[in-house]
């Protein structure tokens, strides 16, 4: 698939904020299935500031300054993204050999994916996760299949409820209520894994959807995507998308466009920063998912309050 994607994100302050800074992950990964064609972020007000960099996960990340006083920010990412339909998941490894290899053990190598085992402040150890999960991780059966069965069970014990949550949702509290959004689903499937000292990672990122039949696909109704990535020794990262049951090696879907990869959502959320002066923001986000011969309407997007944009070709 070729994809066109639009995330705008509006803040409006009063009063208006002093001085800012900001740290976007907006930017796509390109690789493993995945090519970015062509990327461009705009600033309204423009930064005085502003430098791209990877962060510690390599994703690609802009950090952003504003001196000037202003009384609203308008950061607009526009991207077009080539994606592969993703490969089957193989065999694997035994999920108890797996969780053999990352206990510790002195003098051993280093492996990086280590680091997605441990709890992270999003999510924790918990023995009720791990008992979530056990009755579907048997004795000997392969981590990747373990996992494939653990999506669809939390794709049919949890209710996607929108709104039903917050940023700052518990996992426990999540799972106690059986509903959540995409962010809850991932975090609930890595907590598992890790609470059985298996290593997952947390990946934003987007996915097309479809409108309903005869009608048309609405600018800025999307939202940012969210999903969970298993390491097998053997395979490598493999892709797990519990909130539409959806699995395989690259991405869970031709579909799926992988943002940026993390311990949880708070290494990888779109847009952060700190303010000085500005009172409580209002905040308002606008995402496009479509294909790329379906480039939006520019009279739609304009109504939206949304930045003019200009493909790329």
């Amino acid at each position: 698939m070729r994809l066109h994607i639009l995330h705008n994100t509006t803040y409006r302050y009063d009063p208006p904020v002093v001085m800012a800074q900001h740290l976007a992950h907006l930017s796509p990964l390109s690789g493993n299935g995945q090519q970015v064609e062509t990327h461009t972020l705009r600033f309204t007000p423009q930064p005085s500031v502003q430098r791209v960099h990877a962060d510690a996960f390599g994703n690609p990340t802009c950090h952003f300054t504003l001196t000037t006083p202003h009384s609203g920010l308008t950061v607009s990412a526009e991207s077009l993204v080539e994606t592969e339909p993703p490969a089957s998941l193989p065999t694997g490894t035994p999920w108890e050999k797996v969780a053999d290899t990352f206990r510790y053990c002195a003098g051993a190598a280093y492996n990086p994916a280590a680091e997605f085992v441990f709890a992270s402040p999003y999510i924790p150890h918990h023995q009720e996760l791990a008992d979530f999960a056990l009755p579907v991780f048997e004795p000997d059966r392969p981590l990747l299949q373990a996992s494939a069965e653990l999506m669809r069970h939390i794709h049919t014990h949890m209710v996607y409820a929108s709104g039903s949550t917050g940023i700052n949702t518990t996992v426990m509290e999540a799972l106690a209520q059986r509903k959540g959004v995409c962010q809850d689903f991932a975090h609930l499937m890595i907590g598992c894994l890790r609470s059985l000292g298996l290593p997952a990672r947390y990946v934003s990122g987007y996915m097309l959807t479809q409108p309903p039949p005869g009608q048309p696909r609405l600018i800025g109704a999307d939202a940012s995507h969210a999903w969970v990535q298993v390491y097998d020794p053997q395979a490598g990262w493999a892709d797990f998308d519990p909130t539409n049951n959806l699995c395989g090696l690259g991405r869970p879907s031709e579909a799926h466009v992988t943002l940026a990869i993390g311990r949880d959502f708070g290494d990888v959320s779109p847009l952060r920063g700190v303010i000085q002066g500005g009172g409580t923001p209002q905040l308002e986000v606008a995402v496009t998912v479509a294909p790329s011969d379906e480039l939006p309407d520019q009279e739609s997007v304009n109504t939206q309050n949304q930045l003019e944009f200009k493909i790329n070709k």
